[in-house]
């Protein structure tokens, strides 16, 4: 039996008309059969109809399928940074993550400057092309800057 197949108790509720802890409680008495995945049960569907008898209200709804989507986090550090390149490169990172398309996916990046080390470390959030994008663009300010 595949993953797929197994019903969470949220779904097994829908299907009986009963509430959740309901079922969570029928697991935990013995009288619902289920295997603890991380912190949830599931239930096999041969075991939702041997409690029921073969009576259920209504079908588990399917879940809506999750659109693909891949986020990228990338830690730049840049070192031999002084103040005025510090306020030059937040700058540029702060205009490349604001001054995006309307309809462009979120990019978040926070920068933290260390002044007796004279290093900036870079936290970039987004989508591949997105964060790649910056990381290039903080790495051409770096080898013409500094």
């Amino acid at each position: 039996m595949t993953p797929a197949a197994l019903y969470s108790t949220e779904e097994v509720a829908d299907m009986l008309g009963l509430n959740v802890r309901t079922v969570r409680s029928y697991v935990r008495d013995g009288r619902l059969p289920a295997v603890r995945i991380g912190k949830q049960y599931r239930i096999a569907p041969e075991d939702v109809e041997r409690l029921t008898g073969g009576h259920t209200t209504a079908a588990p709804a399917t879940p809506e399928p999750v659109p693909a989507r891949v986020e990228v986090t990338a830690i730049v550090q840049v070192e031999g940074v002084d103040g005025s390149a510090m306020t030059r490169l937040s700058a540029l990172v702060t205009g490349a993550v604001s001054n995006r398309p309307g309809n462009a996916a979120r990019l978040h990046a926070e920068t933290v400057y260390d002044q007796q080390r004279r290093t900036v470390k870079i936290v970039a959030i987004g989508s591949a092309d997105d964060t790649a994008t910056l990381v290039s663009l903080i790495g051409t300010f770096a080898e013409a800057e500094l």
